[in-house]
């Protein structure tokens, strides 16, 4: 629950904060009470937001992918979701930059709008995205504006695509969370975003599992040590160990990369 003292507070604006350029993606130093707070805002003056978030994997991909560089540079919010982000900050802007990720703060934004909101799920699997759409149902107010699994052709410009496309702009939800995985969810974004109609988009990865109740969050505490990602990797090693035991030495390859860049860059009197 937002805390009480935060409730009369002045209008916040994300422009207020400060932006980072951290290994080429532009990201937003805001707190996560002050972010849940945003968004609140944006949903009660039914703005057309996106959120996205940036951890040591999308960090990576963003290396190869100019698009991801893009989405993030045109997103409402884009914030840092993960201890290597934070690390990479410091080392390399000099501001160890705040934390948090979609389930630690959507909870509170839901409790303060209560019957307000209403959510559009989109992806995981049947089972957990009915169960996580009525699970919030009842413990937040939040009206079920509509839910889609993930298994379909997410092609732009696909049947299916086309078809969802449709349907979100039929609802016209207060919130679309995309919980299709890392860089699908914000593929569907980027190519689509035009198309949809006013919605706090957020690309939410597993929140949908964390909602359904199919996989448990880390506690605060393994989360601020930096260790979430082991925790993860001990619950899901087939599917997660590529991109931790390989990802994660891949992401410190290319945070010294930029390192020497930036090292470079100022040596350089014609820089």
């Amino acid at each position: 629950m937002l805390s009480s003292s935060r409730v009369n507070a002045p209008a916040l604006s994300i422009e207020n904060f400060d932006v980072f350029n951290v290994m080429g993606v532009r990201l937003i130093d805001v707190p996560r009470e002050d972010l849940a707070d945003i968004v609140v805002q944006d949903a009660r003056q039914h703005a057309k937001t996106l959120i996205v978030n940036a951890n040591a994997h999308c960090m990576v991909l963003a290396q190869k992918s100019p698009w991801i560089r893009q989405l993030f540079q045109t997103a409402n919010i884009a914030f840092c979701d993960g201890a290597g982000v934070q690390l990479a900050s410091l080392f390399l802007v000099g501001r160890r930059l705040h934390r948090t990720t979609p389930p630690e703060w959507i909870g509170g934004v839901l409790e303060k709008l209560g019957s307000e909101a209403s959510i559009f799920w989109l992806g995981g699997s049947q089972e957990a995205v009915v169960k996580a759409a009525q699970t919030y149902k009842q413990r937040y107010g939040s009206q079920i504006a509509g839910v889609r699994n993930g298994f379909f052709d997410a092609t732009k410009g696909s049947p299916d695509s086309e078809a969802i496309l449709q349907e979100i702009n039929a609802a016209k939800p207060t919130f679309l969370f995309v919980n299709m995985g890392m860089p699908r969810q914000e593929k569907w974004l980027w190519d689509n975003w035009a198309r949809l109609p006013n919605t706090i988009a957020v690309t939410a990865g597993a929140l949908v599992d964390h909602a359904a109740g199919t996989v448990r969050r880390p506690s605060r505490w393994v989360a601020n040590l930096g260790l979430e990602w082991f925790v993860r990797l001990t619950r899901e090693p087939k599917r997660l160990w590529k991109r931790y035991l390989i990802g994660l030495p891949v992401f410190g390859y290319h945070v010294l990369s930029w390192k020497i860049r930036n090292l470079l860059k100022r040596s350089d009197p014609k820089a």
